[in-house]
């Protein structure tokens, strides 16, 4: 019996040129998931409705258990017994707790259990060599390949191959090098910036959940609070200002 090969799409640029790729080869394909957290740039759902329009095949839409919004503030956290709230909340992730990737994974995982004999691609680039080996936990669950790596097409290669396609996710990739959810907390100080920059309204949807995260919440991304980011780059703006 011959596997039924499964794409998790993140909608980003590695794998949209895999997909896209893979389709190009005319490798045998029984679908493609993606998760939507509810967290991602609408850029990010604008360019997912485009490829599926593009490749003329149903890109299938999986929800996490749990609404993100609604785990990050409100959600009860009762790891033992029935009715032993400890606290309500998981507040924002980090590196040491990315429940946000756990549910992720979870979401696409209920989808791919539903398929028999599943292979599942996920698009990590040739020059990812090294997260390989946090991807182990999934492929003790089902086979996993990594079509980029086969093809060897690097990060900045794949890329180009998805601009070449008329795929530009509305200019995400100038400002943001990675475009998954655009309130991670992993995101470096450029992307933040840039995120307040040009995003504002989503800026300020963070700074409105940050007024209402557990208190619990060690912080985000090493500050204590995203208001205190907003100190700074106010600050940061104001000595702009007093250079010109």
């Amino acid at each position: 019996m011959k596997a039924n090969q499964i794409i998790s799409f993140s909608g980003g640029k590695d794998s949209t040129a895999m997909l896209l790729m893979m389709l190009e080869k005319n490798e045998p394909i029984h679908s493609i998931v993606f998760c939507d957290t509810g967290w991602e740039f609408p850029q990010m759902l604008d360019h997912i409705d485009r490829v599926e329009k593009y490749i003329g095949r149903e890109i299938v839409r999986v929800k996490p258990k749990n609404d993100f919004t609604c785990s990050l503030l409100d959600i009860p956290i009762n790891p033992r017994k029935k009715g032993n709230v400890i606290r309500y909340g998981n507040g924002w992730p980090s590196p040491m707790r990315r429940w946000c990737t756990r549910e992720k994974v979870y979401a696409i995982d209920r989808y791919i259990k539903a398929i028999q004999d599943p292979l599942v691609s996920i698009g990590m680039a040739y020059d990812e060599f090294s997260r390989l080996h946090s991807k182990s936990a999934q492929a003790k669950k089902y086979p996993i390949r990594y079509p980029l790596v086969d093809y060897q097409v690097t990060e900045s290669e794949a890329l180009e191959y998805c601009y070449q396609k008329g795929f530009d996710w509305d200019g995400l990739y100038t400002k943001f090098k990675r475009v998954s959810c655009f309130c991670c907390p992993m995101q470096g100080l450029r992307e933040l910036r840039n995120l307040r920059k040009y995003y504002p309204e989503l800026w300020n949807q963070m700074l409105e959940w940050d007024a209402r995260k557990p208190e619990h919440n060690p912080g985000f991304r090493g500050y204590k609070t995203v208001h205190d980011l907003e100190k700074r780059f106010e600050y940061e703006d104001r000595q702009v200002v007093l250079a010109l």
